[in-house]
């Protein structure tokens, strides 16, 4: 074909124009698919059809497709590893186990006497084919992602039940395989199952353990996200190299990386941008590339072997979510998330027909001939549209319903704003961090950063300085799709500013970090917390960070007598406890014997799925003995209070002394919660009220020095 003196052939290799025509492809087809309310996974296996070799042969499915096709692969099962709640996980983990057996042996049982009494093949052949309705691939968890439902009970059973069939239905291809190069003996088994162990093993130890040491050393975003690139396909190709399929080494390094990742990270924030923009369309596409349509109108039996294969896959999946439905007493709803989720085949389906396919028999036949590789692909067009479409309405289903839960607490709740004051640029990146896993990421409000100015001499620097800092802010909070609203302003002083910026933008918490001393008789606070402690009674976050907030490993919060009388009770608690299930961190509170007993029953209304620990305190030992207790890795949380209000007890006095003496060299994190009463001005010799509160500088030592002395 000739077009103003240029040649074009079909089907296009210029790589230019391939990769072009695939980015507008990934662009158009989910926006022209969805004004037909088609989910977009189909909207690009469907377009894979069309401009496959099968279709008008535009693109050859070529060495890029099967490169970024493999990536896209991983990348999907990474995702559901590493975005699966693993305290969910592990409440879950029988009824995951149950689900899992139930979608393995439900298929294999209907596989095997479909294969074998309505098409006629042989038992090698059927166990095989079974295998393939067996096996399932999350095609539709962007979906999930994209709804932010990753979370839902359904959800973690389904992905821990595709660990448990994905497994079981390679070890049958893996033994089928060797059963036809002559290997299959007591040994292989034997082998097998060492080589398996022994990797899982290395990658549950090894893995953390290497990521935690390498974030801790490297804050680069670049690298980081390079090196979780890596560690996914050495999981991923250690586990071929051992004879199982990639997939379950990309899932297991998502599992093991999944703590080290917070879900509202930047980091993770790339990870899902980069594989939903580019290598899980480019799998998807690759799909469709390789299903050819006519078969179906060619008559023989590739359009019976189709509609057998599609209908006890279907089924066999619907049956093994309806049963663990009606065992644990799940919602409808849930039945339709699992069932949506784990009937489509893709991966370890495409493995097993394309290895069975090679596999020559001795009668010179091949042991998937090429009406079940025709049967295949079409089935797997056809699971896909409906996984995809169940699962599209499903997750529609759970979002408005917790949209309509949100809408009712909406007035009850109040609007979170948090500031983030930005003087140092040293620590705006633990700040902000900080800042995006204590945020309620329901309420969608914008964090503030703000850059307090002097009027002085030195203005014009120091607002060049500040704008700086409050770019470096918005582009981390950007990284993780959070917006900022930079606010930079003149006042007499840093306290003075924040204060007004706190009352002109309604903030409801701040956050920043802990002064360093500057001379031997510098305070440990500074001017500027205390300046700011009596100007708002806003809760206020003093923060000092050792290392990466998301290396921490567990948040150790020391509570005074009476905390929870304080009107910021709630809200502090929940802050720490959506941040120790981001972070995947145990949270330890240690407080008497009442405030405790409040704790727990707050913790266990609000926040099950978060795991914490109760330790009783009645009396505070030194706190000397807490240093015993406080690792290098952990965060230290202590509860304190402003002068005069219920909680506060005059020890806090020797609180800075204590923490700067025996804490230096961990995180740390002083909080003052929000506080009835309005902000107090400086006591005077014409205010008299300062006598009893200054009474009440005397006591943490007693409270806080003796809070392990029983443990």
């Amino acid at each position: 074909m000739h077009w103003f003196d240029l040649s074009l052939q079909l089907p296009i290799t210029d790589p230019t124009w391939v990769f072009f025509l695939v980015l507008i492809i990934i662009l158009f087809a989910p926006m022209i698919l969805g004004r037909l309310h088609i989910p977009h996974i189909i909207g690009m296996i469907l377009a894979g059809v069309v401009i496959g070799e099968y279709g008008f042969n535009v693109l050859e499915r070529d060495s890029s497709f099967e490169l970024f096709g493999k990536v896209g692969l991983y990348y999907i099962m990474f995702l559901a590893g590493l975005e699966m709640d693993m305290e969910d996980f592990k409440k879950n983990r029988t009824k995951g186990l149950v689900f899992g057996w139930f979608t393995f042996i439900i298929p294999m049982a209907l596989g095997v006497w479909s294969s074998m009494e309505l098409l006629g093949y042989g038992f090698t052949t059927a166990v095989l084919l079974a295998s393939m309705y067996a096996s399932h691939t999350l095609i539709a968890y962007p979906i999930i992602s994209r709804y932010g439902l990753s979370r839902l009970r359904s959800v973690n059973i389904t992905i821990g039940g595709t660990a448990v069939t994905v497994t079981l239905a390679l070890i049958i291809l893996a033994v089928i395989g060797g059963m036809y190069k002559g290997t299959v003996d007591g040994m292989f088994w034997v082998l097998l199952v060492v080589k398996v162990a022994f990797l899982s093993f290395l990658i549950v130890f090894f893995f953390p353990r290497i990521g935690r040491w390498f974030f801790r050393k490297y804050d680069d975003s670049v690298m980081q996200f390079v090196f979780v690139l890596a560690m996914v396909f050495l999981g991923s190709g250690l586990m071929e190299f051992v004879g199982m399929e990639g997939i379950l080494g990309a899932f297991l390094a998502g599992l093991v990386l999944n703590r080290l990742i917070p879900h509202v990270s930047p980091l993770m924030n790339r990870l899902e941008f980069v594989g939903n923009a580019l290598f899980i369309p480019y799998f998807l596409i690759g799909v469709g590339m390789i299903i050819d349509v006519r078969t179906l109108f060619t008559g023989g039996e590739a359009l019976k072997v189709a509609v057998v294969m599609t209908v006890f896959a279907t089924l066999s999946k619907w049956l093994a979510a309806w049963i663990t439905q009606k065992i644990y007493h799940m919602q409808p709803n849930e039945r339709s998330m699992m069932f949506g989720l784990s009937n489509a085949q893709a991966a370890a389906t495409l493995a097993a027909v394309l290895i069975g396919h090679e596999i020559i028999m001795e009668n010179g036949e091949r042991l998937l001939n090429d009406d079940v590789l025709n049967g295949t692909v079409v089935m797997i067009l056809f699971t896909c549209v409906i996984s995809s479409l169940v699962t599209e309405r499903s997750a529609r289903r759970f979002a408005l319903h917790e949209e309509m839960q949100f809408e009712d607490n909406k007035e009850k709740t109040e609007q979170e704003q948090i500031l983030i004051p930005v003087a140092n640029p040293d620590t705006i990146e633990d700040l902000i961090n900080l800042a995006l896993v204590i945020r309620d990421t329901k309420q969608k409000k914008e964090l503030i950063a703000l850059n307090v100015i002097n009027d002085n001499n030195n203005s014009e620097n120091k607002e060049l300085q500040g704008k700086r800092n409050l770019e470096k802010a918005a582009m981390i909070a950007a990284s993780a799709d959070v917006s900022v609203n930079m606010v930079s302003r003149y006042d007499l002083n840093i306290a003075s500013g924040i204060i007004h910026t706190i009352k002109e933008y309604d903030a409801t918490d701040v956050v920043i970090g802990l002064h360093r001393k500057a001379n031997i008789v510098d305070s440990f606070f500074g001017n500027l917390a205390e300046s700011l402690l009596k100007g708002t009674h806003r809760e206020v976050i003093i923060a000092k960070f050792l290392m990466p907030v998301n290396t921490l490993r567990r948040i150790i919060i020391a509570v005074p007598p009476k905390a929870e009388y304080e009107t910021g009770f709630s809200k502090w608690v929940e802050h720490f406890c959506r941040m120790g299930s981001l972070l995947g961190c145990r949270v330890h509170f240690f407080a008497n014997e009442q405030t405790l007993m409040r704790l727990q029953q707050l913790v266990k209304k609000k926040h099950g799925s978060t795991p914490t620990e109760f330790s009783r305190l009645d009396e505070w030992d030194d706190l000397l003995l807490l240093t015993g207790q406080v690792n290098f890795d952990h965060l230290l949380v202590v509860i304190s209070a402003r002068r005069g209000s219920i909680s506060y007890d005059p020890s806090f006095e020797r609180l800075p002394n204590q923490l700067g003496k025996y804490f230096s060299n961990n995180s740390l994190i002083i909080l003052y919660p929000d506080q009835f009463g309005e902000p107090q001005e400086i006591v005077s010799f014409s205010d008299p009220r300062g006598y009893n509160e200054s009474q009440h500088y005397d006591k943490v030592g007693k409270w806080f020095y003796k809070w392990l002395k029983k443990n």
